[in-house]
C-alpha cells in the first residue's frame, strides 16, 4: 500500500485537528511537521520553521535536556516520556486556559516517540506536546490545601506555635532519639505569671494578646531547630534539641527579658 499526495494532504489535516502540539523531526532535528497547535501557541507558521533546526527556531528549549531525552529514545526504540511534576515547561508557551488561570506559562506533558525507516532505522522523531494546566493547577490547588489543613493540625491557632499534641510527638521522638544516642537534649516548660491577674482585670481580649506577645518573644528568642508550642492555657514548652542545661537556662533567662522590655515599652 502506498500513500500518495492527497492522502498525506489528509493526513495533515487530521494532525491539524489535534488538541495537542506535535513535531516531527529528523535525526539533525530539522522540523519535518508543525501542526496547528503548534503554530498557535508559539506564533511560528510551518512554512517559516520546516525545514530549519528546532533548536535554533526555538532557542527557549532546554536543549541539552530534549537532546538526551531524543538519543534515548532513539536508542533504546522506545518511546520516551516527561511529565509535568518532573519539568513543567518545555515549549515557552502561554497558557490561555480559564480554568487554570493563575499560571502563566502552559505546563505540559510529552511524548517522544521513534519513528523507524522499513529497515528499522530510527530516522525521526515525533513530539507530541499535552497542554495539562488545568490538571497542574488542580493538582497544585489541591497540594497547597493539603499543607495548610497540615500546618492547622499542627499549630495553634491564637499563637501561631505548635499544639500540644504535635509537640508531645515531637517530645517523644526526641527522647527515644537521646536514649539512643545519648546525646544532650533540654526541656523548658513556663508560664505567665499573674495569668488570672490579667484576665479578671482586663478581660480575655487583654490576656489572649499578653499570651500572643509571649509567644512572639518565645519565637524571637528561639533557634531554628528549636520545638516551640503552646503547652495550654498561658503555659508554654520548648524542646532544645541538642542542649544542655546550661544553654537551656540562658534562653530562658533571654526569653524573660524581652518579656520584661517587651511590657516596659
Amino acid at each position: 500500500m502506498t500513500l500518495d499526495l492527497s492522502d498525506f494532504h489528509w493526513t495533515m489535516q487530521l494532525l491539524d485537528t489535534l488538541d495537542a502540539g506535535l513535531v516531527v523531526i529528523d535525526r539533525e532535528y530539522h522540523v519535518c511537521a508543525w501542526n496547528s497547535f503548534m503554530q498557535n501557541y508559539s506564533g511560528i507558521n510551518a512554512e517559516s520553521i520546516m525545514g530549519k533546526s528546532l533548536f535554533d527556531s526555538y532557542p527557549e528549549l532546554p536543549e541539552s535536556w530534549l537532546r538526551a531525552k531524543l538519543e534515548s529514545a532513539s536508542k533504546l526504540k522506545t518511546r520516551g516520556f516527561s511529565n509535568w511534576e518532573d519539568r513543567p515547561i518545555i515549549f515557552e508557551f502561554k497558557n490561555f486556559s480559564p480554568v487554570s488561570q493563575g499560571l502563566i506559562k502552559m505546563y505540559q506533558n510529552m511524548v517522544i516517540t521513534p519513528l523507524k525507516s522499513p529497515k528499522g532505522e530510527v530516522t525521526h522523531f515525533a513530539i507530541m506536546l499535552q497542554d495539562v494546566s488545568d490538571v497542574a493547577k488542580s493538582k497544585m490547588h489541591l497540594k497547597r490545601s493539603n499543607e495548610k489543613l497540615t500546618e492547622i493540625g499542627r499549630t495553634d491557632g491564637l499563637t501561631g506555635l505548635f499544639n500540644r499534641a504535635f509537640w508531645e510527638t515531637n517530645f517523644v521522638d526526641e527522647f527515644h532519639h537521646v536514649q539512643t544516642t545519648g546525646q544532650k537534649s533540654s526541656l523548658v516548660m513556663f508560664d505567665i505569671d499573674h495569668f488570672k491577674r490579667v484576665n479578671d482585670t482586663y478581660g480575655h481580649a487583654w490576656g489572649d494578646k499578653v499570651i500572643k506577645e509571649t509567644a512572639r518573644q518565645l519565637m524571637k528568642a528561639a533557634r531554628g531547630t528549636d520545638v516551640c508550642g503552646r503547652y495550654g492555657g498561658e503555659e508554654f514548652a520548648v524542646l532544645l534539641v541538642d542542649t544542655s542545661a546550661d544553654q537551656a537556662t540562658y534562653l530562658l533567662s533571654a526569653t524573660q527579658k524581652d518579656r520584661r522590655d517587651g511590657y516596659c515599652h
